[in-house]
């Protein structure tokens, strides 16, 4: 599946094209990803018309597209899709998930950045940074412990994409005024160690990415008449970066509950930021320029590391999680 995936993005990827798209992704792809690999539906099960794999294949495909910071929809709509599932609600299950694994993006507008704030009782309020929440026509809405299915074209629904350095991530406002919702059941704490998860697989690809474009500049850049790549101070640099990405790699393979899903947040964040900032500085004058796609990876690497809280934040959450468990 990761051949495919690399395989089609190789052909049909245009990052640059796709950000000046209306809606910040290519459609055209989004369709091929979701109709000959069928990526929005890997972790959805057979009886709600997915494939009936799980998140660890979804995360080869995010791995992919962090690779080539290819903008879609399929983190946002797995996230949606999860919390649902985590409902129980069987009806809702079998209304909504087989559209969104036929591609539909779904968006989950839960106040990561704000715990305890949400819309209030009344139906009014205001979610920020909604993965590709202006674009969703599956709008779910995190509030008070549970999870709601709001009409994204109610009158009262006011979606503002959001502007913000990494111009490959796609987030929006989402403002709720007067807007009656279904309960769809429980809301699933667990569904933010998942989006760390998925996170830090698609982290993984693109520092890997950005690593090799690193080092392959190195090989063919030339001063005191040899490439700075034969030089040792630099393959050390290298060598570290390559160890810094395998582990961040271990990391994020591992995370699989709370704890490791948050120290996988935090370590795959540093580590692709580390590894995007030492490819500006290798690259030299050239990738500072608007042309080159190394300004594209640092900001792509530090926005990441803020999106469903910052890497200080989860350090923090770490420790109180291990005092829970001392108290214990």
């Amino acid at each position: 599946m990761r051949d495919s995936v690399r395989a089609l993005l190789a052909k049909h990827s245009d990052v640059r094209a796709a950000i000046e798209e209306p809606g910040g992704y290519d459609p055209a792809l989004w369709a091929k990803l979701c109709g000959e690999v069928g990526v929005a539906g890997l972790a959805i099960p057979q009886e709600y018309g997915g494939l009936g794999a799980g998140l660890a294949e979804t995360h080869v495909v995010l791995a992919e597209l962090g690779r080539t910071l290819t903008p879609a929809p399929l983190l946002s709509s797995t996230l949606a899709a999860q919390a649902l599932l985590a409902t129980g609600n069987g009806k809702a299950c079998a209304r909504l998930l087989p559209r969104i694994a036929d591609g539909v993006v779904a968006a989950l507008a839960w106040p990561w950045d704000q715990p305890d704030t949400g819309h209030d009782t009344s139906g009014d309020g205001v979610i920020r940074y909604v993965l590709d929440g202006d674009l969703a026509e599956v709008l779910l809405v995190v509030h008070g412990g549970s999870l709601y299915e709001v009409d994204p074209h109610h009158p009262g629904v006011t979606r503002e994409h959001t502007p913000t350095m990494d111009l490959t991530r796609h987030l929006a406002e989402v403002r709720l005024t007067g807007v009656q919702a279904t309960r769809l059941g429980p809301w699933d704490p667990r569904v933010r160690d998942i989006a760390c998860a998925a996170l830090s697989a698609e982290q993984v690809g693109a520092a890997q990415r950005a690593l090799e474009l690193t080092v392959e500049h190195t090989k063919t850049r030339v001063q005191f008449g040899r490439p700075i790549g034969s030089f040792q101070a630099l393959k050390h640099r290298m060598a570290d970066l390559h160890a810094l990405v395998e582990t961040a790699r271990s990391a994020s393979e591992a995370a699989t509950d709370e704890v490791s899903a948050a120290v996988a947040k935090v370590y795959c964040s540093e580590a692709f930021q580390r590894v995007a900032a030492e490819m500006i500085q290798l690259h030299g004058g050239i990738a500072i320029t608007w042309e080159h796609d190394a300004h594209l990876y640092f900001k792509r690497a530090h926005g990441s590391a803020q999106l469903f809280g910052s890497p200080q934040q989860h350090v923090t959450r770490l420790s109180r999680l291990r005092a829970a468990s001392a108290g214990t």
